[in-house]
């Protein structure tokens, strides 16, 4: 797999790419692309000739239309292109089960659990998970630990709320008056 986009528009709302292009080049990928989409008919089969920039006759563009968004994949020639379309509607529903009806919103807003989605079905260009309840099961687990770290940012005032409940009579300093502590200077070896 060389990349993958979604997209409205022309307007790409994620990218990934597994094959090295300058930045200037992935536009211009996403633009050829593009271009290349819209100009198809909706009864058409989802799969063509990749464009000249990402090498022609040895690549292909699968893709599938949903409402306003194209999720394209682009592949090697020796890539199944029934599978990589299979491949899109797992990373479609697996969107649509993590954010309730997926949409072009979800895609901008949250584009760090839409690619950590995308990472649990393919990494390094490889397809390593189509299992829909296994990618959901590892994205749960993944938001289970993301809430207790943050649940550890408002461990020290629940540690010093708890230290004042148990001695409610021990004046700690307060932060101002720490400020002006100065710290032991240490010989260098």
């Amino acid at each position: 797999s060389s990349g993958i986009n979604a997209e409205y528009g022309g307007k790409p709302r994620l990218s990934k790419f597994f094959t090295y292009y300058s930045e200037e080049m992935q536009q211009q990928i996403i633009r050829e692309t593009f271009l290349l989409l819209s100009k198809r008919e909706d009864s058409v089969c989802n799969f063509l000739e990749g464009g000249t920039l990402i090498g022609g006759s040895d690549f292909r563009l699968v893709y599938r239309h949903y409402a306003t968004l194209y999720f394209v994949f682009c592949v090697d020639s020796s890539e199944s292109e029934l599978g990589i379309l299979d491949l899109i509607q797992v990373f479609v529903e697996t969107l649509d089960r993590c954010f309730e009806n997926v949409c072009e919103l979800d895609l901008i807003f949250h584009m760090d659990k839409v690619h950590y989605i995308l990472q649990e079905i393919v990494m390094g260009g490889m397809v390593v998970e189509t299992n829909q309840t296994e990618i959901l099961t590892h994205i749960e687990a993944q938001q289970r630990i993301e809430k207790q770290e943050a649940g550890m940012g408002g461990a020290p005032a629940r540690a010093l709320s708890a230290a004042k409940s148990m001695a409610p009579n021990v004046n700690l300093p307060k932060l101002a008056d720490l400020q002006n502590i100065s710290l032991p200077s240490f010989k260098k070896l």
